[in-house]
């Protein structure tokens, strides 16, 4: 089997599988996938992208330190305990 004849058949596979693969519809597919094939070998190659240079990383100034997204909170203060939650009426039913 050529790379060709290969080609194809992956093409009218897909196909068939992206339809839900279909019953009676191998004609088309077929068809549908030479002509895929066909525009594939014709098609200009393209070319490997070539990478630029790597530019060099010019020095960073030194930054601030982020502030805290929560207050600290003195030295020697506690935290404070949070409420417990009231227990849910029961609802009438």
């Amino acid at each position: 089997m050529s790379v060709e004849e290969k080609r194809v058949r992956e093409f009218a596979y897909q196909i068939w599988e992206s339809e839900g693969k279909p019953e009676g519809q191998e004609e088309r597919h077929w068809d549908m996938a030479r002509k895929l094939a066909e525009a594939e070998a014709l098609a200009p190659k393209a070319e490997p992208r070539k990478r630029a240079p790597a530019k060099p990383k010019a020095a960073a100034e030194p930054k601030a330190p982020a502030e805290p997204k929560v207050a600290a909170l003195p030295a020697g203060k506690p935290a404070a305990a949070k409420k417990p939650r009231a227990a849910k009426k029961p609802t009438a039913g």
